[in-house]
């Protein structure tokens, strides 16, 4: 079989967020948003490593992006150039698609704007020069608007409007920019069905509705087919996270999976209740339940 990718590069939020040796811990891979912590030298990216386990992903494990790429899978640090496809990750946990629009999170998040700013700024040609990065053979991967909605919620700015101006930023400010400097191919996720959640039920009262998280999914759609016509180098890929995880939702016995409504709380008392839960007397194992917290899967 040929392989068309051999590196990808990840920006997004929690949900695609690694911890790195170099990172701020429990949110970035690398670096962060502060005064001096932006900004980073070769060798500290090129020396930085993936640290995997239980509690160092908002997954509980392995998170999406290194499951496709089958970077860092086990337990363990792991530096990205020992493997097959590299993935460099400059997802930030916390983040939104830009601090203009909405607040941070916390002062040290990185918004998605600055991720790829600081992706092209301090890590595109080190990894040209020491990776062999070819733009044409490397995967551009985002997900991001989950916390725009929900913060976007709480402040009472979900217009179709403002959803569109939220969007049209990660457009402009940061897939332009990565086409721009030669990248070719992007993938795309669309909101997951927040709607299910236990944040939506236990704190919004069910109030995030589908219909909301449909306004998003249905204009980044929209948007994509836009900035492929007017861009035709870019080979943009919107995957439909939200039909997938619908469907295990209404059909969890397919997946091995017990509980869609709840998330499995004895996790927050010990690492043992997500590796050994009949040490704890346990009712069900963490992998029965589709939720792994409030707003995680």
């Amino acid at each position: 079989m040929i392989r068309l990718i051999f590196i990808s590069i990840a920006f997004g939020d929690s949900y695609t967020y690694v911890q790195g040796t170099h990172g701020y811990p429990k949110y970035s891979f690398i670096g962060s948003n502060l005064p001096g912590d932006f900004a980073f030298a070769p060798e500290k990216l090129l020396e930085n490593c993936i640290q995997q386990g239980r509690s160092s992903q908002s997954a509980g494990g392995p998170n999406w992006v290194e499951h496709l790429t089958g970077c860092a899978v086990e337990d363990g640090n792991h530096s990205p150039l020992d493997f097959d496809i590299q993935l460099w990750d400059f997802a930030v946990a916390g983040a939104n698609t830009s601090d203009a629009l909405l607040p941070l999170h916390h002062p040290f998040v990185i918004p998605l704007v600055r991720q790829t700013q600081q992706f092209l700024s301090y890590g595109d040609s080190v990894l040209r020069e020491h990776t062999g990065l070819n733009p044409s053979k490397t995967l551009i991967a985002i997900w991001i608007g989950i916390n725009d909605i929900v913060d976007a919620h709480l402040l009472k700015k979900t217009s179709p409007e403002f959803v569109a101006e939220n969007i049209e930023t990660m457009f402009s400010q940061s897939v332009l920019p990565l086409v721009d400097a030669g990248f070719k191919n992007f993938l795309m996720l669309n909101l997951p069905p927040l709607d299910r959640s236990p944040l939506n039920r236990l704190k919004f009262d069910g109030q995030l509705n589908d219909a909301l998280i449909q306004t998003w999914n249905n204009e980044l759609h929209a948007q994509t087919r836009k900035f492929a016509a007017k861009h035709e180098t870019a080979r943009i890929t919107v995957f439909d996270s939200n039909k997938l995880l619908n469907e295990i939702v209404e059909n969890p016995s397919l997946y091995g999976i017990v509980n869609t409504t709840d998330f499995y709380e004895t996790r927050k008392q010990s690492l043992q209740a997500i590796e050994n839960p009949t040490k704890l007397d346990c009712v069900s194992s963490v992998s029965e339940y589709f939720w792994f917290d409030s707003a995680h899967m």
